[in-house]
This record gives structure tokens, C-alpha cells and sequence, in this order.
């Protein structure tokens, strides 16, 4: 049975490239780091490596509770340190007393300088401070270029990741009933919305689902898929609890706080 059976098709150009990794490593014996990767990217590298003796993965993305990581594929013999992960992380220091900024300003700004978004983490924030987390391949580039956030100049101290926010997420969780797992149905109901104005977002390219734009209002979602829609927030499809007697499933999704 081909391994590609237990991916969807819009993964397997992924999983192609994390077979190269493997097999870069296992060839000429060196570890090899990846960009940032989202928590998909990170469960399928797992996977595809699974447990060798000659083969580890390890992550870090700055912090414990870090989002998007860079991934470590590593020979027996390697023993990795945090310095491995080739990361820096930026705080941004504005006028704070006189200007609100927010996270999709930042996110923004950064894609706006030519920053690819694989090069950079989490973007923290407490509502008045801001942190960047880099790949060190890019801190230099980021430094020079990223000097505002909307119409705020900005300027970035580098800090030590011992001195970045803690910042635990927490949720509220929501059971719903469906007719079906098609993505334009679930977001109706979850989001609370009419089919008529969910198809147009799906087709316009503002939903996304595991961090990648779906187009398809007929997409069929599954456990654990991470669902967002601009200007609505995002949600993860924790469960799904069976069908009621009407032939509906009952779903559970968890919301950020």
C-alpha cells in the first residue's frame, strides 16, 4: 500500500520533500533543519519518520507552547542543543502610549518586505509587547527592512528566548450539529453564517484549513483539522461525536480565548 494513501493530495509535494530530508540525512549522515513548519507540516514529518534507530526529529520554535517549529532530522549520533535551531527572537519597540498595533499588522509588514512565511515563528504578544521569532538566516535582512507596522515606525531589540512571553492558550469549546463534514457546511453552522456568503469566502481564498488556503467548498474536513476565516477567527475540529437519529453529525470545535 502506497504511503501516500494516508495523506490528502494537496500534502504529498510535502511529503516528497520530507522523504528528501530523510533520505539527505541517512546518505551523508548530517542533520538537516527545516524552515518553520505548522503543526500539519510537524505531525507528517513525525510520522513519515517514525521511530529508527539510525533517524531523530526533534523541534523547537523558541518557547514550550511555540505553533509553528523548526524541525531537526538528526543521525544517532548527534546530540542537538537549542543553538541548533538557528532562531532569534525580535521584540518590537513603538511609541506604545500613543499607537495600537496588532498581530495581522505585523504578520502583514513582514510578508510586505519579501519575508517568506516559513522564515518566521510565532508572532507573541501580551496586547502592548511584541515578539518576533526568526530564523537566524533572515534576523539581519529583518532588521534592516521591517521598520514599520501600519502607519507606526518601529524599530527590533534582540532579546533572549529566556525573555519571551508566556503565553498559554487557552479555549472555549462548542458542540454543533451538521449535515455533513463539507467545509462550507461546517463553517455555516460553526461560524454561524448563511451557505450563500460562506461559498463566496471559500472560493475567494479567505478560509484556510491546517494553514493552507482550500477553495473547494465541498472539502471534507476531518478530526483535528484547524479551520480559519479572515475576519472571523479560528477554530480547531477537536471530535466528532457520531451521528444523532436525524442522520446529522455532532461535532465538537474549540475556539481561542
Amino acid at each position: 500500500m502506497s504511503l501516500y494513501v494516508h495523506f490528502r493530495k494537496e500534502e504529498h509535494p510535502f511529503v516528497d520533500q520530507v522523504l528528501e530530508w530523510k533520505e539527505l540525512v541517512l546518505d551523508q549522515y548530517r542533520p538537516k533543519l527545516t524552515d518553520f513548519l505548522d503543526p500539519r507540516q510537524q505531525e507528517i514529518v513525525r510520522s513519515l519518520v517514525g521511530h529508527q534507530d539510525d533517524l531523530h526529529v526533534s523541534s523547537w520554535g523558541g518557547h514550550s507552547d511555540a505553533e509553528r517549529k523548526r524541525i531537526l532530522l538528526y543521525p544517532s549520533y548527534f546530540e542537538p542543543d537549542i543553538s541548533d535551531y538557528d532562531i532569534v527572537v525580535f521584540e518590537l519597540e513603538y511609541p506604545s502610549k500613543f499607537i495600537t498595533i496588532e498581530h495581522r499588522q505585523i504578520l502583514g509588514a513582514l510578508m510586505n518586505v519579501g519575508l517568506k512565511r516559513e522564515k518566521f515563528g510565532d508572532i507573541l504578544n501580551n496586547d502592548i509587547r511584541f515578539q518576533v521569532i526568526l530564523a537566524k538566516e533572515v534576523a539581519d535582512f529583518v532588521k534592516w527592512n521591517f521598520t514599520s507596522v501600519g502607519k507606526s515606525k518601529i524599530s527590533l531589540r534582540e532579546i533572549l528566548t529566556t525573555d519571551i512571553l508566556s503565553l498559554k492558550e487557552q479555549y472555549t469549546h462548542l458542540e454543533v450539529t451538521v449535515s455533513s463534514l463539507r467545509l462550507d457546511t461546517v463553517i455555516a453552522e460553526v461560524y454561524k453564517l448563511s451557505r450563500s456568503k460562506v461559498k463566496p469566502l471559500i472560493e475567494s481564498g479567505f478560509v484556510k484549513v491546517n494553514w493552507k488556503v482550500i477553495e473547494d467548498p465541498s472539502f471534507s474536513l476531518q478530526v483535528n483539522d484547524v479551520l480559519s476565516v479572515r475576519g472571523k477567527g479560528r477554530c480547531e475540529f477537536v471530535s466528532n461525536n457520531g451521528k444523532t437519529k436525524k442522520d446529522k453529525w455532532r461535532i465538537n470545535v474549540r475556539f481561542p480565548k
